[in-house]
């Protein structure tokens, strides 16, 4: 009951956001948000971590630009062609990655999302360093023009939600307890029974179908798909809103990403943009350093031990 008053609350916020803060910044910290949820599904209840992330991310991006703007198709069907896009490629990159574990995993997520950035930067329909610029945003079901910030972020908004949904659904399925079973004690799945690596490529498919939904997502909404989305920054930046929010927890991604965003957007825009990176950098260490379980989950714990401590209160008092 807790959670779903939790939950209206936040969707009726988001709903009134708009018309508070400017809609654009929101849709882009709802991509990002979509984006860490997916990576979070397979870092933080497979185990798995990726660090080529942004290869999907970018694969739908390109795909969903290039297909809107010189096919001419409409915004639906551009997003749903670079989420397919970003899905096929993590197959192929899942069925690669998930024959080895641990480090030698991540350097092949990371080897392979290199091959594709090279890829964008050499190949003609990409736009090279200019990236895929003014694409069209077009009309929604052919209806809804989505020019009008206020209708593209509702739009968004569901999207964000739909994707959220479906991370808590699949975290909250027999899937996702035996892939966190696989987490905790691989050993023990095996002897169970379970194909392990069947598990772990669908986790690895999912996050990457989410990822590639945010990455199409967000080239509807920026009307531009550039190599900055296949850089290996991007999948670090992933990573960081990740364990900044709290690794593990389902909202933990999203305050990461708001926290992440809010802090480039607007130090980027005075004379410290140079050193954003580096203030990302000392975020990340104070993470790691201070509060290992992210933002959300010291939350949670502090709330843990709020209401033991009041129970057992009320317990002596009682007595």
């Amino acid at each position: 009951m807790k959670n779903k008053i939790f939950y209206a609350v936040i969707l009726g916020l988001l709903l009134t956001a708009p018309f508070v803060i400017y809609p654009v910044f929101l849709m882009k910290v709802l991509c990002y948000a979509l984006f860490a949820c997916g990576f979070n599904f397979l870092l933080g209840y497979g185990g798995l971590l990726s660090f080529g992330h942004a290869a999907f991310f970018s694969m739908a991006a390109y795909s969903t630009g290039h297909v809107i703007k010189h096919i001419g198709l409409a915004p639906e069907l551009g997003i749903l062609v670079g989420t397919s896009a970003a899905t096929m490629v993590g197959f192929v990159f899942g069925w690669l990655a998930i024959r080895r574990s641990g480090i030698y995993f991540t350097m092949i997520t990371l080897a392979l999302a290199q091959m594709l950035y090279f890829i964008f930067l050499q190949a003609p329909f990409t736009g090279g360093e200019d990236g895929l610029q003014a694409v069209p945003r077009g009309l929604l079901f052919g209806l809804i023009d989505l020019k009008h910030n206020l209708f593209l972020y509702y739009t968004v908004l569901a999207i964000f939600v739909g994707g959220y949904w479906l991370v808590h659904r699949a975290v909250h399925s027999p899937f996702g307890h035996v892939l966190q079973g696989i987490r905790e004690n691989e050993p023990r799945a095996i002897s169970l029974g379970y194909e392990v690596n069947h598990y772990k490529l669908l986790a690895f498919v999912l996050s990457a179908a989410l990822a590639g939904l945010a990455g199409s997502t967000k080239t509807v909404v920026l009307q531009l798909a550039s190599l900055a989305d296949a850089h290996w920054q991007l999948s670090g930046e992933v990573v960081l809103m990740t364990l900044l929010g709290g690794m593990g927890s389902l909202i933990g991604p999203v305050v990461g990403a708001a926290l992440v965003s809010t802090l480039q957007n607007y130090l980027s825009a005075g004379r410290l943009s140079a050193f954003v990176p580096v203030v990302l950098g000392c975020c990340f260490v104070i993470c790691v350093m201070v509060f290992r379980r992210g933002i959300v989950g010291e939350i949670q714990v502090a709330l843990k031990k709020f209401s033991s401590v009041s129970e057992s209160r009320s317990a002596s008092k009682t007595d």
